[in-house]
């Protein structure tokens, strides 16, 4: 059995050829279709000396050509490289250094960037540019538009041997350093992350034809994955589609009401996005359509699906009011890890700190002596996966060394989240230890204490970080950005969260910001959040806890 993800692709194609894999505003793509342009950039590639493992970057947003280059370069025997389009010039020139780059897909409007570093970067001797509707240049570094590329390149499908063993590099910024690339073996990551496990039950599908036979027997779904194809989970989605014979509706920025009308148009059943930063937008933008009586019809609708970022309890109930009788889940995961745990939401749920999940088989909490574990006993442990997980990172032993550890005679992935186990079993996360704050010896991690501030009516975003403390060695700082037109104040915002969280968890200083910021895909930016603490003088500040 060949868990390759090239295979498995190929398998759906031939299964439901005329069937829409890809729809992008008003561009469709049947599988038919995505293979021979798949094939034709594969062919392209090979041609311009790209060799079985060197890496391909893309940058792009979402749209149907970044599919098409992942595919193509899997087919190619090459490995992607996810590049988050919101980096500067600094950081891309690390990443792709870093990498290896020999080949660069890029949308046009991040022409200059390219030209800024390319110079720079021997290795980097291929780059195709996808129109977008701008005028840059790319003249000066040689690049190739997409197009024209793929119409060099031979439309069949005739590539070399593939193994389960071949690697899938994600790239991951995380919460604190530069970006790392994490290395799964196809066979791992399809196990864990692109749907090769049952996620309700835990069972490993059968063979490698499972997913194109469901194809062929069910009508297919329609997955809207909004965060940007940098984000594992909308590669996850968009592979699990394709292996699927499902289709992936895809749009290249995030505006809240188009998604609706979107779901509507496209009758799409499942719609990924990650957390409050996207999940708070859209219920602004349903619940206005719903004040003015235009909402879009989202009968097709079922899942509403949440990953990899905090997402407010007070949310998720509104979205239940507003959307009653569909389904609501909030998963964990990581680059690390891929897909830990889920829980369907409910009304009624604890506003008060981070997602409260069931975790797979395969996940479980070490203390610190490497046991699990029990249940209900309050101790906070460290989130660890065994079973099928990465190799390690990209060129980093010492990453390696620190993340991916044998206890007690087994390998775990352990990227450094902590978490409580209740005595029911449930798992409730914590949050990421580096970015946790030590005040006076008590432990405190941000996302509980950012959970129980977006509850506030007058908070629109919040990030916490610890400052320095003459008294407690550092206590909690709360970056906030208030809703138009609302002004909360320290004392309102500490009179609110006390009801859920204990007092040394509570905010003593305020910093009120514009706008908090995030990556693209909505994961939280601590660096920018501390950077802010320390560029001024805190708004607020109170002596006691």
């Amino acid at each position: 059995m060949a868990l390759n993800i090239a295979d498995l692709a190929e398998h759906a194609i031939d299964a439901v050829p005329d069937r829409i894999a890809l729809i992008c505003g008003a561009e469709e793509l049947t599988f038919a279709q995505l293979e021979e342009r798949a094939n034709r950039f594969a062919h392209y590639l090979i041609d311009a000396g790209v060799k079985k493992d060197d890496k391909v970057g893309l940058y792009c947003r979402n749209r149907t050509e970044i599919v098409v280059a992942m595919l193509g370069t899997i087919k190619a025997g090459a490995i992607l490289v996810n590049v988050n389009f919101r980096y500067v010039e600094g950081e891309l020139r690390y990443l792709f250094d870093n990498s290896d780059m020999v080949a660069l897909v890029h949308e046009r409007q991040y022409s200059d960037r390219v030209a800024n570093v390319i110079g720079e970067l021997p290795k980097l001797r291929t780059v195709l540019v996808v129109e977008d509707g701008s005028d840059a240049d790319y003249s000066g570094y040689g690049g190739v538009e997409f197009e024209a590329a793929l119409a060099q390149g031979a439309p069949d499908r005739d590539f070399g041997p593939r193994s389960a063993d071949d690697i899938y590099l994600l790239y991951t910024g995380g919460t604190t350093g530069f970006p790392k690339g994490v290395m799964w073996r196809h066979e791992d990551i399809y196990r864990v992350l692109f749907g090769g496990t049952d996620f309700a039950t835990g069972e490993p599908l059968a063979d490698e034809y499972d997913l194109s036979r469901q194809a062929v027997a069910n009508p297919p779904m329609v997955r809207y994955p909004i965060p940007p194809m940098i984000h594992g989970a909308t590669q996850s989605a968009t592979w699990m589609a394709l292996f699927a014979g499902q289709t992936t509706v895809l749009t290249p920025e995030f505006d809240p009401e188009a998604v609706w009308q979107t779901i509507a148009d496209r009758k799409v059943n499942l719609l990924f996005f990650t957390g409050d930063a996207m999940g708070r937008p859209l219920l602004d933008a349903l619940l206005a359509a719903h004040d003015r009586g235009a909402e879009p019809d989202l009968s097709s609708l079922f899942l509403l699906a949440s990953t990899a970022a905090l997402f407010s309890a007070s949310i998720k109930e509104k979205f239940l009011e507003l959307l009653p009788n569909r389904v609501i889940t909030d998963s964990i995961g990581s680059s690390e890890t891929g897909f830990g745990g889920t829980s369907i939401v409910a009304k009624g749920a604890s506003a008060a700190g981070g997602p409260r999940v069931t975790i797979d088989r395969n996940t479980v909490v070490l203390d610190e002596d490497g046991n699990e574990v029990v249940p209900g006993s309050g101790v906070r442990g460290i989130i660890a996966k065994r079973g099928h997980i990465p190799v390690g990172y990209y060129k980093d032993e010492v990453k390696t060394a620190e993340t991916f550890r044998t206890i007690n005679g087994v390998r775990y992935a352990i990227p450094g989240d902590y978490a409580e186990v209740a005595a029911d079993g449930s798992v409730t996360m914590l949050g990421r230890g580096s970015v946790s704050i030590n005040s006076g010896g008590e432990k405190i991690y941000p996302e509980e204490v950012e959970a129980a501030l977006k509850g506030h009516p007058d908070v629109f975003d919040a990030l916490v970080v610890g400052v320095p403390d003459e008294r407690y060695g550092q206590h909690v700082a709360a970056v906030v950005a208030p809703r138009p037109g609302a002004a909360p104040t320290l004392a309102e915002l500490d009179g609110f969260v006390r009801s859920e969280i204990a007092g040394y968890k509570v905010p003593r200083s305020l910093w009120v910001v514009d706008e908090v910021k995030r990556s693209p895909a909505g994961k939280p930016d601590y660096r920018w959040a501390k950077d802010q603490t320390e560029a001024r003088p805190a708004d607020e500040t109170k002596a006691s806890r």
